[in-house]
């Protein structure tokens, strides 16, 4: 499909040796949702920058099946970001080089993962506690790989330190290219809503060069063109709103284009996105555990079915194609 331009918020922007032709709309990085299939039809259906699942740097460095297999970059994917995570600088020194080797468009730093497991180890938004540390991990990493390194980060690990105007600067004096920016501290986790005000200050403070993206409940057209109208920014990332909502960038794009909701897909082409989804996650990760990922993804595509609670009982209980291929033929007959 072709790609709805952003003239109303276009602006040229150049990371490295990729060029973006109009402000990017991004696919921001999510555990067990951002694999090679979700990223290409993503990709597909607007994106413009996509991001790899968490990617452990000490699985990295120690071959890890599931680790590797992370580093899987289709070509239709491009402009693509590895992101890694870790608490060990020399690890994620180690893990940078691996992640080089697969040839992605950037390397990311992974400062902002709130989940207990990975913070409570240092990594992730854990490191917001230590941030000498955390510029000596970026400078490290700038200065041993040869292609553009981003981060994403938070406000900061609480509500009591919010300072990422000071790690913003901090970072940009690393060599990073460009800065994303959650609008939740760490403690919040996911919690309440996100806070764009201090991502603005980021933007607009006037020692601060590269691109900054925000990321933080952008789930349309209309909370996009907020976010740019009022805080100005570079990028706007898209997370949880696009999980089994891949159409989300095609309508943001058409929303920032031309001041209108587009449509939504009708239930037909949603089947057909759905089918195409199932199948490559099939391929990349075998029957079982691709049928087991796509549990997260079959509310939102079938939301605006009916008394939908039972269908989705079955679709996620569904354990072979066969299964499924019954249960999604029922939806096309009873509903299209």
């Amino acid at each position: 499909m072709p790609e709805v331009p952003v003239s109303r918020y276009f602006h040229g922007l150049r990371i490295g040796n990729t060029v973006f032709n109009s402000l990017p709309i991004i696919l921001a990085p999510m555990e067990d949702i951002t694999d090679p299939p979700f990223r290409t039809l993503c990709k597909e259906l607007g994106a413009d920058w996509v991001y790899t699942e968490f990617i452990s740097a000490d699985g990295l460095i120690r071959d890890a099946v599931k680790s590797l297999h992370k580093l899987d970059i289709y070509p239709q994917e491009r402009p693509v970001s590895i992101q890694l995570f870790g608490a060990d600088t020399e690890a994620m020194l180690r893990a940078a080089k691996v992640a080089e080797q697969a040839s992605p468009d950037f390397i990311d730093i992974n400062f902002g993962c709130p989940v207990r497991k990975v913070a409570s180890k240092g990594a992730g938004s854990g490191i917001m506690n230590d941030v000498p540390k955390m510029v000596h991990m970026t400078r490290r990493i700038v200065e041993a790989v040869g292609i553009p390194v981003t981060v994403k980060t938070r406000l900061g690990y609480d509500q009591q330190l919010k300072n990422i105007k000071d790690i913003a600067e901090r970072l940009q004096d690393c060599g990073i290219a460009a800065l994303a920016i959650h609008g939740r501290t760490r403690d919040q986790m996911y919690r309440g809503l996100a806070d764009w005000t201090l991502i603005g200050e980021v933007k607009n403070n006037p020692r601060m060069h590269i691109p900054i993206i925000g990321n933080g409940d952008i789930a349309d057209g209309k909370s996009a063109a907020h976010a740019l109208d009022t805080y100005g920014v570079d990028g706007i990332m898209i997370g949880r709103a696009a999980t089994g909502n891949p159409w989300i960038f095609r309508e943001v794009k058409h929303y920032l284009n031309t001041g209108e909701q587009i449509q939504k897909p009708p239930l037909s082409e949603k089947l057909d996105i759905c089918r195409r989804h199932v199948a490559m996650s099939v391929k990349w990760k075998g029957e079982k555990t691709g049928l087991f990922e796509m549990r997260r993804h079959y509310c939102q595509y079938f939301k605006e079915i009916p008394h939908f609670k039972p269908i989705r009982m079955r679709l996620v209980t569904a354990d072979t194609l066969e299964k499924l291929e019954v249960i999604l033929h029922e939806i096309e007959t009873k509903f299209c």
